[in-house]
């Protein structure tokens, strides 16, 4: 009796053992095949990369290494302020719009505040733009700079790039006959949430982009493909994790992007 009760839990371990490293075995394969596929998607979205007509850069966090409305505040002495209503929005309970009005009613944006500001505050790029944004040039891709920032501030970003400024699609300050601020332009897609696809989807539609790639760090830049063909992530200021997960490629530096130009 207790030999066959031995045999019988011998079986019973056996089994179990079994059963586990097949779900095992299960398991890596899986890994596998999806590290595989994510390898595959990131060597065509290179490909896409590398046989771009149209670029579309964010601004902020990604072209500059800055958040212009966070050095705007701190500029107006209201950084505290605009801070606490940034973590609102991040919360929920706040469309994006709104959270971008509250923020600009609390600095109070000035024409004399924004000349005073550009003058002190030259723009800080990230290393390897300028030499990335010339390289897209030469291989005559047309680059566009789409942000949820302000036209004011990032015309001279536009300039040092010698991107024109017709390919700057951002939010417009409106002012006083005085100065003072007055508000912003809410017919400007970028004031909204989804403002930066839509954009995506005017350029395709209206200049006939076929692979036209978005780069940002942000959510809002995610969000842009589709419509956009492709998407990078980009994360050589600020890492948002859930651009790294579900970015097809995620780059860390710039020079990823022009050493991958360089093999055409």
């Amino acid at each position: 009796m207790l030999v066959g009760t031995a045999r019988y839990r011998s079986f019973f371990y056996d089994r179990r053992i079994y059963s586990q490293v097949k779900l095992l075995v299960e398991i890596i394969s899986q890994r596998c095949h999806l590290m595989s596929s994510m390898a595959n998607c990131e060597k065509r979205l290179r490909a896409l990369f590398r046989g771009a007509d149209a670029v579309c850069f964010d601004v902020d966090s990604t072209v500059c290494q800055d958040e212009a409305i966070d050095e705007l505040a701190k500029f107006a002495g209201r950084e505290r302020e605009v801070e606490e209503m940034t973590r609102k929005a991040m919360r929920g309970g706040i469309t994006f719009r709104d959270a971008l009005s509250r923020r600009l009613d609390l600095i109070q944006p000035s024409v004399a505040m924004l000349e005073d500001y550009l003058e002190t505050h030259p723009p800080l790029f990230t290393p390897g733009i300028r030499e990335l944004v010339k390289l897209l040039h030469q291989h005559g891709v047309h680059v566009y700079l789409v942000s949820g920032g302000f036209q004011t501030i990032i015309e001279p970003v536009a300039r040092e790039l010698d991107i024109p400024m017709k390919n700057i699609f951002a939010n417009r300050l409106k002012f006083y006959f005085n100065g003072d601020y007055a508000g912003f332009d809410e017919n400007q897609p970028t004031s909204r949430q989804d403002g930066k696809a839509q954009v995506v989807k005017y350029l395709k539609q209206y200049y006939g982009y076929q692979r036209l790639v978005m780069v940002g760090d942000g959510a809002t830049d995610l969000a842009a493909c589709p419509p956009a063909d492709g998407f990078i992530g980009f994360g050589g200021n600020q890492v948002r994790e859930k651009v790294k997960q579900e970015s097809k490629w995620f780059a860390g530096c710039f020079s990823e992007l022009i050493d991958e130009l360089k093999k055409n």
